[in-house]
């Protein structure tokens, strides 16, 4: 990646830099600073892609912002989604005083992700018409739709200028909490001016508007009505909105409703618990007890919709799960989008469902689903409400920033600024300007390792997976100089068989004989002369690239 060095920050400047969302559809984290003081806005994580094995999450790359902690005055949250929050603990273990804001149920959320972590941190609850003057920054909360509770829009002011931050966003006019995302306040906002607007890409790309929540309810009623065994609904674990539809239309049915994954539990008793979820009297049934209900009289909601390895639906698919099974009276409701890089998985959970006999809907077959972003005329009238002088797309792939850029155009933005991760913008007198460019990483979380493993880490762990291993084994006299052991040779993840190997162990032997007789005695040079004969006969004879760990043992 390119790196140019931004001019110096100047006092009549706001300078903003993207650290995560632009270019992916996860870790969202954009940082605005003025005259030396940092605000951010976000900080998620991006969940890891069959390329990247063994990875736990992907966070933002905090190192643009690392020596400069003090200067951070808050974290404002827009929503409490995993890719707009899932970031903050491993923010706040560098300094844990770091105040955040949001509303809520998003800091409902993020407290109880902190618990877990053992961080007490510091929290301000802020709701859509709240202003807030942070240091040097002036905050204005606006209502935002989305597919959770409580999404705000984020008004920011500073001397230098004005930006408004959509979050993630929709123009839902029928939403299943009656809070629609607050146009006439946003108009109002715009009547001060609106230097910088930064808004939603997930959707750039489609035509026309985002169909309303409550347009699936018929579509999920015929579903219920047709069902005769049991029913699993697998959705993100926090749409309430889309639980409590499945609760209103069970409770029509006559259906008990249990909750099936840690994090649709944890979730839904908060959102029960703060009032954002309406639960009748006796609906919920626990996991242990769904044994006592006849399959037509239970639906099950669960985690899983993307297809993720260990989710309640993927061992249900698989047939692994310990307390449900599922056959061909079933069925299976897939009520969410799909998330980019998680198609391969998300085909594998259906197919090995359809394998089961189970009926399964999905948003590619039925309308089980409406997505949760703008689509382009939506992304059109926010445009044309808030009037912007410059747009600045966030969250998204590059295709889906340059799409949002297009509309911002069409709707009459003059200076329309599709960028990545690291790049720096700069503010000032009304005009916002690409000024530079900062490295900008993925940083991966392995268990409890943060940013200690890398590329070369991951290219290794897709050779194992992919190609097997092969070790070598050899013991070598520094006194006789020659081979006194050897070479043993053992594969794993390999069909090949270890006769295929019986020819190439005379030239491991004539090579380690020739540089121990020409004085070779580091152990290391002599592993890597062994790995330089195994390689070209893998390559060439059996086709394959496995991981070669030659090991050379020395005696005197």
């Amino acid at each position: 990646m390119n790196v140019v060095e931004p001019p110096k920050l100047k006092d009549n400047t706001l300078r903003l830099v993207p650290l995560g969302g632009l270019g992916e559809v996860g870790r969202n984290m954009m940082t605005l600073e003025y005259q030396g003081r940092i605000l951010i806005l976000d900080c998620g994580v991006l969940f890891p892609r069959d390329e990247e094995p063994g990875v736990d999450l992907i966070l933002p790359d905090f190192s643009y912002i690392m020596d400069r902690l003090d200067d951070v005055e808050a974290i404002i949250v827009s929503h409490g989604h995993e890719d707009h929050i899932g970031g903050i603990p491993y923010l706040l273990k560098m300094r844990e005083d770091i105040p955040i804001v949001a509303s809520k149920f998003s800091l409902a959320l993020i407290e109880k992700k902190l618990k877990s972590f053992r961080i007490k941190a510091k929290t301000v609850e802020v709701k859509a018409y709240d202003t807030l003057k942070i240091g040097k920054f002036d905050l204005e909360f606006v209502a935002a739709n989305h597919s959770i509770p409580d999404a705000l829009c984020i008004s920011v002011r500073t001397p230098a200028g004005s930006v408004v931050f959509t979050g993630d966003i929709k123009l839902d006019q029928t939403p299943m909490d009656k809070r629609i995302t607050d146009l006439n306040h946003l108009a109002k906002i715009s009547e001060k001016g609106i230097d910088l607007f930064l808004a939603d890409s997930t959707n750039a790309e489609v035509k026309g508007v985002i169909p309303t929540e409550s347009s699936i309810t018929p579509a999920l009623d015929s579903i219920f009505h047709k069902a005769n065994g049991k029913i699993v609904v697998a959705s993100f674990a926090s749409h309430v909105h889309r639980v409590q539809q499945i609760i209103d239309i069970a409770a029509e049915y006559g259906r008990k409703v249990c909750l099936v994954g840690r994090s649709m539990v944890n979730t839904m008793t908060i959102a029960e618990d703060l009032g954002y979820l309406q639960v009748p009297k006796g609906i919920f049934v626990d996991l242990k007890k769904l044994k006592e209900y006849p399959d037509k009289k239970v639906v099950l909601m669960c985690t899983g919709s993307q297809g993720e390895p260990m989710a309640a639906l993927s061992r249900i698919a698989r047939g692994d799960h310990n307390k449900v099974k599922v056959s061909e009276n079933d069925v299976i409701i897939l009520a969410s989008s799909l998330i980019p890089g998680n198609e391969k998985s998300v085909s594998q959970v259906i197919n090995d469902l359809t394998l089961l006999g189970v009926n399964i809907y999905h948003n590619k077959n039925s309308a089980v689903h409406v997505s949760g972003h703008a689509a382009e005329t939506d992304l059109l009238y926010l445009y044309n409400v808030a009037k912007p002088k410059n747009a600045l797309p966030i969250h998204g792939e590059p295709r889906h920033l340059a799409a949002n850029a297009r509309v911002a155009e069409k709707a009459g933005v003059e200076n329309a600024i599709p960028t990545l991760n690291g790049s720096v913008i700069d503010l000032r007198d009304g005009v916002a300007k690409k000024v530079g460019k900062f490295h900008n990483d993925y940083i991966y979380v392995d268990g409890a390792a943060v940013g200690e493993i890398d590329e070369s880490d991951l290219q290794t762990r897709r050779t194992l997976a992919s190609e097997g291993i092969i070790s070598c084994f050899v013991t070598v006299s520094l006194a006789e100089k020659k081979v006194v052991a050897g070479p043993d040779i053992i594969l794993k993840g390999l069909a090949e068989d270890i006769s295929a190997f019986n020819e190439i162990k005379p030239k491991i032997v004539k090579k380690l004989n020739s540089a121990l007789q020409d004085g070779v005695s580091n152990t290391h040079k002599l592993a890597q002369m062994t790995r330089r004969v195994i390689g070209p006969f893998l390559g060439i004879k059996l086709n394959r690239s496995p991981l070669i760990l030659p090991v050379v043992n020395a005696i005197k």
